[in-house]
């Protein structure tokens, strides 16, 4: 059934529609029902109030006898929020419609593979498809000691931290992150992060050992991304202060949960998350493009 056909059919029945700031309420209510899991879209209703032009794409919303069942950001991430099956099927027509904007599809391993059976015949193919991603959580202290040389990044080094942030980058998704933008937008993102104290290294003999960022903050909780060690000095135990560290950080300054999902398939990363302490609370898969 087509987009048009939801939002027109019999009275009750299912419609889809963009939200907006009079949605806010009801939007907030089943961002709640699983924080980790939704911190990213949690982050930006918070930071722009679902203005929509300030939310750097589409929020939709998958209403039922008119209530709000599940949304869907459709930003340079597509991310699925409780969606149903019907919800999922009305979002990938919506999104067909629209034309692919997004470089990736994230959220649940359930809500992404079902999204992308409906899109992969008109979206695909993938450039990756990565659907085992255990999200891992913790809502204490990290049970090992953090490394006391990792600290918050400063301006002035930004010129030192941003060619660790390309490689952690370009390692991760196969591409480099001026593929999607131009160095200047990516150099001023990374600054932003910078300035607003959510970048963590260890930083010796004018090189980054260790690195990673504090991304999505909501909902009592902050999702760690960018995680990165030195290939040179890998094997070393770096990892696994330097999470505590950040954890540690994060939790002090951001908020009280700290999350963050991993490739299954990174094994020595999972292994690191574990020795702090980390559990795995639900899986995430990504579609890259």
């Amino acid at each position: 059934m087509a987009i048009d056909e939801v939002s027109t059919t019999r009275a009750g029945a299912p419609q889809v529609r963009e939200l907006g700031p009079d949605d806010l309420p009801a939007l907030q209510v089943l961002l709640q029902r699983d924080p980790v899991r939704h911190c990213f879209v949690a982050d930006r209703v918070q930071a722009t109030m679902v203005q929509s032009w300030r939310l750097g794409g589409l929020l939709w919303g998958y209403f039922v006898e008119d209530r709000l069942v599940s949304a869907c950001f459709n930003g340079a991430n597509l991310v699925p929020v409780e969606a149903t099956a019907g919800a999922l099927q009305a979002f990938a027509d919506r999104a067909r419609r629209y034309g692919r904007q997004c470089s990736s599809i994230v959220g649940s391993q359930e809500e992404v593979a079902a999204l992308w059976r409906w899109l992969e015949p008109s979206w695909g193919p993938a450039r990756s498809e990565r659907m085992d991603q255990p999200v891992m959580t913790i809502t204490g202290p990290p049970s090992v000691e953090p490394d006391p040389l990792v600290r918050v990044v400063t301006a002035h080094e930004l010129d030192l931290y941003l060619p660790a942030c390309s490689a952690m980058f370009t390692e991760e998704v196969g591409v480099p992150p001026t593929a999607g933008e131009s160095e200047h937008s990516y150099r001023q993102r990374i600054a932003e992060l910078i300035a607003q104290r959510r970048a963590v290294a260890r930083i010796e003999g004018g090189r980054v050992l260790f690195k990673a960022e504090i991304g999505s903050v909501a909902g009592g909780v902050c999702q760690v991304v960018g995680v990165w060690v030195d290939p040179a000095h890998r094997g070393q135990g770096l990892s696994v202060g330097g999470m505590a560290a950040t954890i540690r950080y994060a939790r002090a300054q951001f908020a009280p949960t700290v999350s963050l999902y991993v490739n299954a398939y990174n094994t020595a990363a999972r292994r690191s998350y574990l020795a702090t302490g980390m559990t795995q609370t639900d899986t995430f898969a990504s579609v890259l493009f």
